[in-house]
This record gives C-alpha cells, sequence and structure tokens, in this order.
C-alpha cells in the first residue's frame, strides 16, 4: 500500500479532487454544450443533475474507495466477491483510458494557445479571424501529436511520483489562483457593451430546446464534471484517511466544481454576445472567443498567458486522476509497480488519441465516420464522455443503494444516529432517484 500514497490532509484531498472535476470540462466543454442546447435550459437541468445525481453517488464512489483502498475493479471484488460487478470497475478504468486519450489533445491546445500568446501570435484577434487561426493550429498533425505526447509525458511524469509528491502540492496554489484569474475576466466580460444579451441567453430559458438528447448530455456533463462513473473518486477515495468526513468533503468538491462552471458561463456568453459571436460554437468555443477578450482587455497578454497556463493546470489535474485510476488497477491488480503502470498506459493513451487528432486534420474517414455522421472525436467524446459515465453512473448507484450493505456504507460514510436523516436520504437517492432518472434518460435516447 505504500506504492499507492495517501492524501496528506483533507484540503489536499478536496482541492486535488476538485481540480480532477472542474479542469477544462467546465471551462471548454461546460459552455459549448450550453451554447448548443439553448442556454438557460441546460444549466438548470445540469444543475438539477449535480444536486439529485452528482453528489450522491460521488458520495457512493468516495465511500467504496476509503473502504476497500482499491482501485474500482478492486473495490468492486472485495466488496462483492465472486460475482460479476468487477464488470462495472473495468468499464471504469477503460473509460478513463479513453477520455484521457481525447481530453490530453484539449489540453494539449491549452499549451498551444500559451505559447501563442507568448510569442505575439494572437495580438489583433478578431472574431472574423480566430476561428480561422484555430482550424489551422488544430489541422497541423504534427503539431498536434508533439502536444498531445507533452501533455501526456506531463501527466505521466507527475502520477509516477506519487500522490502527494505531486499533485497535491500543485493545487494547493494554483486553483484558488485560477479561481482569481476566473473573477477578473469574469468583471472585464460582464462589463462589455453588449453583454446583457449573452446574460439572457444564459438565464432565461427557452424550454422548447428540451429533449431526451439535452438531458442525458447535460446528465453525461455533470457526471464527466464530477469525475464521476469512471473509477477516479473510487480510486481518490481509496487514499483517503479514515477520519475525513465524506459528505463535507462531496459538498466542498461539488461546490468548487459547480461554481467553476457557471462562472465559465458568465464570461463566454457575455463575451460572445458583445462581439457578437454564436454561442453554439461547439468545441473550439473557447479558443475562439478568449483571445479577442484578451486583446481588448488592458494588460490582455499577461491575462492571457496567465489563464492559458492555469488552464492547462486544471487540466492536468484532470489527467492526472484519469492516468491514476489506470495506474492503479496495474498496480493493484497486475502488480505493476507505479512507474510501468504509468508509463505503458500513458503510451496506450498517445496511440488512442492520434485518430481524434486526425479527426480535426480532416482526414475524411475520421473527421465523418461512415453510418454515425459524427468525427472521431466527438463520437469518443459522447460514447465515453457521457455515455459510459452515465451507465457507470447506473450501476455504481445500485450497487451502493442495494448490494452493499447499509450498515457497512453507512459506517463508511460516517452517517451514524446523528445522520440518520441525511443517511436516508442518501440511500433514497441511490436506490431509487439516481437509477430511476439515469436509465429513463438513456431509454429516451435510444428510443427517441
Amino acid at each position: 500500500m505504500a506504492s499507492r500514497g495517501k492524501w496528506t490532509s483533507s484540503i489536499g484531498f478536496i482541492l486535488a479532487a476538485a481540480g480532477s472535476a472542474i479542469g477544462i470540462g467546465n471551462i471548454w466543454r461546460f459552455p459549448y454544450m450550453t451554447g448548443k442546447y439553448g442556454g438557460a435550459v441546460f444549466l438548470f437541468v445540469y444543475l438539477a443533475a449535480v444536486v439529485l445525481l452528482g453528489m450522491p453517488v460521488m458520495i457512493a464512489e468516495i465511500a467504496m474507495g476509503r473502504a476497500t483502498g482499491k482501485n474500482p475493479v478492486g473495490a468492486f471484488r472485495e466488496l462483492r466477491p465472486k460475482s460479476q460487478w468487477k464488470l462495472v470497475g473495468y468499464l471504469g478504468v477503460i473509460a478513463g483510458l479513453m477520455i484521457l486519450s481525447y481530453y490530453s489533445l484539449i489540453s494539449g491546445w491549452t499549451l498551444g494557445y500559451f505559447f501563442k500568446t507568448l510569442a505575439g501570435q494572437l495580438r489583433g484577434a478578431t472574431t472574423e479571424a480566430t476561428p480561422a487561426v484555430f482550424a489551422a493550429f488544430s489541422a497541423n498533425v504534427g503539431l498536434q501529436l508533439l502536444l498531445l505526447g507533452a501533455f501526456i509525458f506531463l501527466t505521466a511524469w507527475i502520477v509516477s511520483r506519487g500522490i502527494s509528491g505531486g499533485i497535491e502540492k500543485a493545487c494547493k496554489v494554483l486553483m484558488p489562483v485560477l479561481v482569481v484569474i476566473m473573477l477578473v475576466l469574469l468583471g472585464r466580460a460582464l462589463t462589455l457593451p453588449g453583454a446583457g444579451k449573452g446574460l439572457e441567453f444564459y438565464l432565461k430559458p427557452d424550454f422548447s430546446k428540451l429533449s431526451p438528447q439535452m438531458v442525458i448530455d447535460a446528465m453525461g456533463q455533470a457526471f464527466f464534471s464530477l469525475s464521476l462513473g469512471m473509477g477516479a473518486m473510487i480510486t481518490y477515495g481509496s487514499y483517503l484517511k479514515k477520519d475525513e468526513s465524506i459528505p463535507r468533503s462531496t459538498a466542498w468538491v461539488a461546490g468548487l466544481d459547480t461554481v467553476t462552471a457557471v462562472m465559465a458561463g458568465f464570461i463566454i456568453f457575455p463575451a460572445l454576445a458583445a462581439y457578437g459571436m454564436s454561442p453554439a460554437g461547439g468545441h473550439p468555443l473557447v479558443f475562439h472567443i478568449l483571445p479577442v477578450i484578451f486583446d481588448r482587455m488592458p494588460l490582455g497578454t499577461a491575462f492571457g498567458l496567465l489563464f492559458f497556463l492555469l488552464l492547462g493546470v486544471a487540466a492536468l489535474a484532470s489527467t492526472i486522476s484519469l492516468l491514476e485510476v489506470v495506474a492503479a488497477y496495474c498496480i493493484d491488480e497486475l502488480k505493476w509497480n507505479r512507474s510501468k503502470a504509468v508509463w505503458l498506459a500513458g503510451g496506450l493513451s498517445f496511440l488512442l488519441g492520434i485518430p481524434s487528432v486526425l479527426s480535426f486534420a480532416g482526414v475524411p474517414c475520421f473527421r465523418r465516420l461512415p453510418l454515425v455522421g459524427v468525427s472521431f472525436f466527438e463520437m469518443m467524446d459522447f460514447v465515453w464522455g457521457t455515455l459510459a459515465l452515465s451507465v457507470g453512473a447506473l450501476f455504481i448507484s445500485i450497487f451502493a443503494g442495494f448490494v452493499w450493505k447499509k450498515s457497512a456504507a453507512f459506517r463508511e460514510i460516517g452517517w451514524g444516529t446523528k445522520g440518520a436523516r441525511l443517511g436516508s436520504v442518501w440511500l433514497f437517492s441511490v436506490r431509487y432517484l439516481c437509477p430511476l432518472l439515469i436509465a429513463a434518460t438513456l431509454a429516451m435516447l435510444f428510443v427517441g
């Protein structure tokens, strides 16, 4: 167990888990998903999914991890020996590896845009020019492979150093700084001429946009943002000390994550309205509008450098958690040493990321897949970033509610006599509310 490590403090776990949750899923994925589905209605469904589904599942995952001190596969195997529940753990490990492969590509974009800003290549950025700049940047196969490899290398190097020696120390400093920079950008975005239209789009719901696909994507975004359904929180929970409060830690992680996502929307959509850009800009939305904002800000180059650097650090906190899921499985189940587990998993994720690179480079068979009609990258984001996480969360909630003994679960979570009422609410959520809502939404997706 010494090779696995432990969090040294409660704040260390909270900031590391929040870093895993926050990442660029909030600042990159949340705004473009919100823009795609009409703004406020997606925001409201997302917030409901965080409270009703995300937090109960997160409590279950962290508790399962701490109770067993193992990776997702090992946790299910120990809590329910000689059963097929370990397959849910395998789904989480595979999902973590697959998401890492394309998430590292997006994370690499933050490195690329940091150096573009440093070189002054984004000065004079206009709403007309930035989409073309990004298109040329993302279509450069050699550069994208370099950035993908560099980000995976950074991730693997930190994970290879263990739990407390790398990301925990970094998150204690860098995550609060990221929030400060976002507050500065928020103040600037809200004072732009025409920002009110963006706020209206973001806060005034159009319920005609409500659809089964939108609900499943909002639910998937909640799971993606909170790093649920892939075993990340089971793995992180396995390093948590017994005297730490799981409900309190969960509330902090979910709260920090949600506030960051909502803040990102308050930055992006007023700026989009101010400069006449479409909120349905898709995956590269952040990379289209932020250079324009920075170019019009006092000391914009400095803020741009700091923002893309910190966005990269936030992304790094997420990729670390993804790689740690796979590494923990290899260490616990295959008995590999940490170095071997980390570097082999990192190399595999790089290879798996190459088709996503090619989908942006315009290679026909990857840019638009036969039968499904979307790019390889979009397919990966939906299958692993939405569908797999939803299925994983569905089975985790069923396991926590019906298979794991209530007394054992309550004891691990810390709900004794004084917390019996909260425990009953949590048990109702994971037994009935979470499974029914997730299953119904998945059914609507395939039926519709």
